[in-house]
């Protein structure tokens, strides 16, 4: 528990304001966070639609054309953890700007690939860039954000991952339609460029680096631990199907065993306080059972966006365009959703919205587990809708109440378990739903389905995910009840008094101004 100096409190000459209104500056840092993240976090799932026609284009297998997105979705998985000693280093500004930089210079890349090769290589600079985003917009927030707004705020941020990639296959589907798949990157670019010029303008220094070392030691049991896990998950589908050019236990096991490495890495490091992954995080129930039910949460939402596609196209028999079209509304359902469940966060805290969604979340599944070829296209979209506004509803409170159980140090670490989960959750359930598609359809080839082969496929996938599903119902009742919750004296929420965000950073005192800690019982 903390308390700024006198001394700070005078060098910072603060402001006080209401719980209610944001601190001067604040919204320009989180609101230029919040749009890059936006871009980059879009072309995560971009290329699903266009995989066949990059096979077609480059003459590839579809095994090697996967790679696209399983490069991607490696890179962020190797480089996420490291994402907290990167915001403990080095100014908010400098990571910033470099991690977009990263992001266009892979962009440029994809979008000029001569060959299959280089397009991969620039999907791999595109993650280096992208996977900082999220821990570092979810750290800013929580340390520069009132508890009174926290929730309100934090419903936004959080909205980013699930609209960003669930718009990706929305745009695909239309730019293809009429465009070839290098405009995918190409009107990337001036979007990214206008962000990284803005941010260069506007954006300033709101944190002070730490002298932390890296250990070489972390970042290579990193690399071989969530590396090998998302690698070894993306092989299931194609393993299930016959076409895995490896049994993808071997690499699930190798990266079990660098996890496993990796957490006793940081137990030593964290005593210093040099750790990659601060291990103290998941000692907390109120951050670690949040945790796990984002990860079904985040898990069913982002791996169910790889079977939708396949049964809107072989049941209901819709066009790429048609297909880039029915996702658009589900996405904007996201940011509608998150917004308004942030203020009821605020008042109520996260159970009384968790369970009355969970039970809508799990009533659409099962109903999606149901669909056959007299499903009408008007109730899928209405049935997607009610899914991801259900599913909205539920990722901001998680995510606060988390991060809210935490000490301010170690919110980087809890950002960073987030980002992390969720990419891991994405590969491991579009993976299961996957094989769950491909063995309910009875067929070899999962490719080419008559449409009752398609219509068993989809029953598979979506009752497989509503199974998984209750494990958030039961979860939701497990979760604490209040706002801002003081877990066990060692959770520092803050007040709403702050300084106006300048051009230079007056030392510590201007990264979070003044805390007020509360103690009690949950």
């Amino acid at each position: 528990m903390t308390t700024p100096s006198a001394s700070d409190v005078a060098a910072a000459t603060p402001t006080t304001h209401s719980g209610d209104r944001l601190p001067p500056g604040v919204a320009l840092v989180i609101g230029v966070l919040m749009a890059s993240t936006f871009i980059v976090f879009l072309n995560e799932m971009l290329l699903g639609v266009a995989l066949p026609t990059l096979i077609a284009d480059f003459g590839v297998s579809p095994s090697t054309g996967q790679w696209v997105t399983t490069g991607f979705l490696l890179t962020m998985a190797v480089l996420i953890p490291a994402s907290s000693f990167v915001m403990r280093r080095f100014h908010l500004r400098t990571i910033f700007l470099v991690a977009l930089s990263l992001f266009i210079l892979g962009t440029t890349l994809a979008a000029i690939a001569p060959t299959f090769g280089v397009l991969v290589a620039g999907r791999v600079i595109q993650a280096s860039g992208t996977a900082v985003f999220l821990p570092l917009l979810m750290t800013t927030t929580m340390q520069l954000v009132p508890v009174g707004r926290r929730g309100r705020m934090m419903a936004i941020t959080t909205a980013v991952p699930a609209i960003a990639p669930a718009l990706g296959p929305a745009l695909s589907g239309v730019v293809l339609s009429v465009l070839s798949w290098r405009w995918l990157f190409i009107l990337m670019l001036p979007i990214a460029l206008v962000a990284l010029a803005l941010g260069a303008w506007k954006l300033r220094n709101t944190t002070t680096p730490e002298p932390v070392a890296l250990d070489v030691p972390s970042l290579l049991l990193s690399a071989i631990g969530f590396g090998g896990l998302v690698y070894g998950l993306s092989l299931i589908g194609e393993a299930s199907s016959g076409h895995s050019p490896i049994s993808p236990y071997l690499p699930i096991v190798v990266g079990l065993v660098g996890l496993v490495a990796f957490v006793l890495r940081q137990i030593p490091l964290q005593r210093r306080d040099s750790a990659f992954l601060d291990m103290r995080i998941f000692l907390r129930k109120s951050f670690t059972m949040p945790l796990l039910i984002m990860v079904v949460v985040a898990g069913n939402g982002i791996g169910l966006l790889i079977v939708i596609p396949l049964v809107l196209t072989n049941v209901t028999g819709l066009s790429t365009l048609q297909l880039g079209l029915f996702l658009i509304p589900g996405g904007a359902a996201i940011s509608i959703v998150a917004a308004l469940s942030g203020r009821v966060y605020d008042r109520v805290g996260p159970r009384p919205l968790l369970i009355p969604a969970a039970i809508v979340w799990l009533a659409v599944l099962w109903f999606l587990s149901r669909v056959d070829e007299s499903t009408s296209v008007l109730t899928l979209v209405v049935a997607w809708l009610v899914f991801t506004s259900a599913q909205a509803a539920m990722w901001a409170p998680l995510t606060t109440s988390a991060m809210g159980a935490l000490k301010t140090e170690l919110y980087s670490h809890g950002a960073s378990a987030f980002a992390t989960v969720q990419q891991l959750a994405g590969a491991a359930f579009g993976a299961v739903f996957i094989s769950a598609y491909t063995i309910g359809s009875g067929a070899r080839d999962a490719g080419v389905l008559s449409t009752a082969q398609a219509e068993s496929a989809g029953h598979a996938a979506f009752l497989t995910a509503w199974v998984i599903g209750l494990i958030v119902l039961v979860g939701a009742f497990f979760v604490g009840r209040r706002p801002s919750p003081a877990t066990d004296g060692t959770a520092a929420d803050q007040t709403a008094t702050t300084e106006p965000l300048s051009n230079e950073t007056a030392g510590g005192a201007s990264a979070i101004d003044h805390e007020v800690c509360e103690t009690g019982a949950r």
